[in-house]
């Protein structure tokens, strides 16, 4: 652990992307696989079988200087929910949830209320049920549905009893185990970029919490290893591959037995 490093407190330390830590500070990412190997075991919870992502760019900068950027991860799910980093995924699937491609349904830009130089999950939770409904862009949620929110550069989130950019990189939650969301902060320091440019950061952070929501959508009742106390992203945090041209994460695989 880096000198100074706070971490998300103990019950919110799977649904993050840990921050990455370089090696020569003797460890990379902020969760480290169990000994002698991770095992993934499911909780009997709800799973993500034909996931429904509709992405929030949430900021007056997504409608100017991030414009393009936005456009980019949106096309990013375009690709990644029907292609190869999904059907790894399968091996997850339990009787009546059996996990296939998913699809993007749709995005918008909130510039309005502002979120500030810092927001809490708290805050985020509120501005994501309001917008749900009183907006006529959002959709109504079903069990697939899961809210990617992207915050602008210049924006913390505090979450876990941490601070985005200081302990971690994006996370995922749940409101009342039934609503399902990831939030996504702009990567402005190293330790969130992880040596990648600002888009295969974002796809890289999106690729881990996409695959964790898909398979524990509410913390800690679906898959996750119990020695480690980490998602499927946690046990690679940090460890990248191409996919469809996009930048990902590699994913832990109880069948492989590591990272693929």
């Amino acid at each position: 652990m880096a000198k100074g490093l706070a971490l998300p407190a103990a019950a919110d330390a799977v649904r993050i992307v840990p921050l990455h830590i370089p090696d020569e500070l003797g460890v990379v990412g902020a969760v480290a696989p169990a000994a002698p190997a991770p095992q993934l075991t499911y909780h009997n919870g709800p799973l993500l079988a034909a996931v429904e992502v509709f992405t929030i760019f949430w900021g007056d900068a997504w409608t100017t200087a991030n414009k393009t950027l936005a456009g980019q991860i949106n096309s990013f799910f375009d690709t990644i929910l029907v292609s190869p980093l999904i059907d790894q995924l399968g091996e997850y699937g339990v009787a009546g949830q059996p996990i296939g491609h998913g699809k993007r349904i749709g995005t918008t830009t909130i510039t309005s209320p502002s979120p500030g130089h810092s927001v809490s999950d708290g805050a985020i939770q509120h501005f994501l049920q309001a917008e749900i409904g009183s907006s006529a862009t959002f959709p109504r949620p079903t069990p697939n549905t899961l809210f990617f929110i992207y915050l602008p550069p210049g924006t913390s989130v505090a979450q876990g009893g941490a601070r985005s950019c200081q302990a971690f990189c994006g996370y995922h939650n749940d409101i009342a185990g039934q609503l399902y969301y990831a939030v996504m902060p702009f990567p402005g320091c190293s330790g969130c970029t992880g040596g990648l440019g600002q888009l295969d950061a974002l796809t890289s952070t999106s690729s881990h919490e996409l695959c964790e929501a898909i398979t524990d959508p509410v913390p800690g009742r679906g898959w996750y290893d119990d020695g480690g106390n980490a998602e499927i992203g946690d046990l690679c945090a940090w460890k990248t591959k191409t996919v469809s041209g996009m930048t990902v994460q590699l994913e832990w695989s109880n069948k492989a037995g590591a990272c693929i």
